[in-house]
C-alpha cells in the first residue's frame, strides 16, 4: 500500500486567529504527578471510517474549534519560570497531514481490514512520532482512499493526556466538525485535584512501584555515555536480535462468559469478576507459558487504573483533560501461575485492582511531595526506553468506550486499532468493532513464544488446567 502525502499544515485554535501566541507570554502549566509517571512517548492509534470522507475544510475547521476548547493538545513541552517541566499554552498548533493511498494498490479500505498491527502498511496510516517538531504533542494523519473511506491516524505525547482524556478530544473534534456543542467541556485544571495533605501522609510504598532508584553505571559506561543509556542501548541491541510479533487475539462473547463462569469456580461465595480482570488473567497465565520462564521467577501483572472512578475529596471529573492513571500490581512465582487454574490468577488481579483507591492514589500524591524523590534520586518506574517486559505483562484497557461522538459526519468508525507499541508483553485490550460482543487482545511477543501462546489461548480447558 503506497501512501502519498499531500499536505502537512499546523493548525491553531480557532481563538486565537489562527495566530500562534508568544512562547515568552505562553501561560506554562506545570506537569503533574500523574503526568510525570507516564511513559514520556508518544502513542499511535488508528480510526476507520466509511464514506462519505469530510473535505479537508471541514476536517481542519473542526480541529481548530477542538483546540480552541484543549489548547493543551496545540501547545508544546517546555519548563516554566522555575525550570519546572511543563506544557506551554502557546497555541502553535496541532499538525494535521493529508494523504492518500494509491488507487493501483488498493481501492477499497474494507480489502485492508482487519489490519496486521506494527506492520509497514499500517505504520504508514498515522505520523510518525519522528516528525515531531519543536516539542509539538499532537500529530495527526488523515489518509484518504479511492472508495471515498479514510483512516484517522494519531500520534499523542501521552504525558499531555491518557487515554481517556484524549478520547474525549477526539470526540470534541468530531462534534465541533458536525457543527454540534463540545459536550462534556473539558476540565482543565491540573492543580486542585492532586493537592498534597499537610502533613504528608504515605501510607503504602511506592519505592520498586511508581517510582525507582536509577541503574548504577556499569564498568567503563560512564565513558560511554552514562549508566542508562548505555545500559538501555545494550538492551536494545539484544532485542534486535529477537523478532518481535503483534498478535492480534479475539475473544468471542460466549469465550469471555465462559471464561468469568469458570474464575468463579470453586468460590465459598459468588464473585463478580469483570471482564478485564478475567481476560487479563488469563493472558498473564497464556504469556507466562509461552516465555518458558523459570518457575522461580515473579512476574508482575501490570493494569493501568482510571483514577476518575476512584479519587475522592475532591473527585475528578471525568471530563479532565490530564493524566489520572495509576497501575494495579498483581505478582506471583511464574511456576505457581501457570500450575494453578484461573480461579487463582483472578483473584491476585481482582485484589490488586481493588487496592488502588483513593487511598493510593491520595498516598503517591503526598509520597512526590513529601522530599523522597529529590533526597534518593529516585525516577519514574515507567521507562520509556524499556522495549522488554518479560517477565511481567502490561495491560491497558478501552473496554467500555464508546466513539459514537467521533463522527465528521458520515457516522463513527468502523473499526479501531490501539497503540501497537513494540513492546514485547505490552497488551492492549478493546471491544471488537465486530457488532458480535467479542473482545480483541493485542498481544506482543517474540516469534518463538508465539506458538505455545497461540495453542492455550484459545483453549478454555486451559482456564482449569495446568498449563
Amino acid at each position: 500500500m503506497k501512501i502519498t502525502v499531500q499536505s502537512s499544515k499546523l493548525v491553531t485554535g480557532s481563538s486565537s486567529g489562527g495566530r500562534p501566541s508568544s512562547a515568552d507570554a505562553a501561560e506554562a502549566v506545570p506537569l503533574t504527578v500523574f503526568d510525570k509517571l507516564h511513559y514520556d512517548l508518544y502513542v499511535h492509534a488508528l480510526y476507520f471510517f466509511h464514506p462519505p470522507a469530510p473535505p479537508s475544510s471541514v476536517l481542519e475547521a473542526g480541529l481548530a474549534a477542538a483546540l480552541a476548547e484543549y489548547p493543551e493538545w496545540a501547545g508544546r513541552l517546555g519548563v516554566d519560570a522555575r525550570g519546572n517541566r511543563a506544557i506551554l499554552l502557546n497555541g502553535a498548533g496541532a499538525r494535521l497531514v493529508e494523504a492518500t493511498a494509491a488507487a493501483a494498490d488498493v481501492c477499497s479500505l474494507d480489502s485492508v481490514v482487519p489490519p496486521e498491527p506494527a506492520t509497514p502498511a499500517t505504520m504508514s496510516l498515522h505520523p510518525s512520532a519522528e516528525d515531531a517538531v519543536d516539542g509539538e504533542v499532537l500529530l495527526l494523519q488523515v489518509t484518504r482512499f479511492a472508495c471515498g473511506s479514510f483512516v484517522v491516524g494519531t500520534a499523542v505525547q501521552h504525558v499531555v493526556g491518557d487515554g481517556a482524556a484524549f478520547h474525549c478530544f477526539v470526540s470534541a473534534w468530531g462534534q465541533a466538525s458536525r457543527g454540534a456543542a463540545v459536550d462534556p467541556a473539558p476540565v482543565h485544571d491540573r492543580v486542585s485535584f492532586f493537592v498534597p495533605r499537610h502533613p504528608p501522609l504515605v501510607e503504602f510504598e511506592h519505592r520498586g512501584a511508581e517510582y525507582k532508584r536509577p541503574p548504577r553505571p556499569r564498568e567503563g559506561e560512564e565513558k560511554a555515555g552514562g549508566s542508562e543509556s548505555g545500559a538501555k542501548a545494550k538492551a536494545n541491541a539484544d532485542v534486535g536480535e529477537k523478532q518481535l510479533v503483534t498478535r492480534r487475539v479475539n475473544f468471542s462473547r460466549e469465550f469471555v462468559a465462559e471464561l468469568k463462569t469458570r474464575a468463579s469456580a470453586g468460590a465459598p461465595l459468588p464473585r463478580r469478576y469483570s471482564t478485564l480482570q478475567c481476560v487479563a488473567a488469563h493472558l498473564w497465565r497464556c504469556v507466562t507459558r509461552a516465555r518458558r520462564l523459570d518457575a522461580r521467577a515473579r512476574t508482575t501483572l501490570r493494569i493501568a487504573v482510571n483514577g476518575r472512578s476512584r479519587m475522592r475529596n475532591p473527585r475528578v471529573p471525568e471530563a479532565y483533560a490530564g493524566n489520572v492513571v495509576l497501575w494495579a500490581r498483581a505478582t506471583a512465582a511464574a511456576g505457581g501461575l501457570v500450575r494453578s487454574p484461573l480461579p487463582e490468577a483472578v483473584r491476585l488481579v481482582s485484589e490488586a485492582v481493588a487496592a488502588v483507591d483513593d487511598a493510593y492514589f491520595r498516598s503517591v500524591i503526598d509520597f512526590a511531595s513529601s522530599g523522597a524523590l529529590e533526597e534518593e534520586g529516585l525516577v519514574p518506574a515507567a521507562d520509556p526506553l524499556e522495549t522488554v517486559f518479560s517477565p511481567d505483562v502490561e495491560v491497558y484497557s478501552l473496554l467500555g468506550a464508546s466513539f459514537q461522538d467521533f463522527d465528521f459526519g458520515g457516522g463513527p468508525p468502523f473499526f479501531f486499532m490501539p497503540s501497537y507499541s513494540p513492546v514485547e508483553g505490552a497488551v492492549f485490550v478493546v471491544s471488537s468493532f465486530s457488532g458480535d460482543g467479542s473482545i480483541d487482545a493485542y498481544v506482543p511477543l517474540f516469534s518463538h513464544a508465539m506458538d505455545i501462546f497461540d495453542k492455550c489461548c484459545h483453549s478454555l480447558p486451559a482456564a482449569d488446567a495446568r498449563l
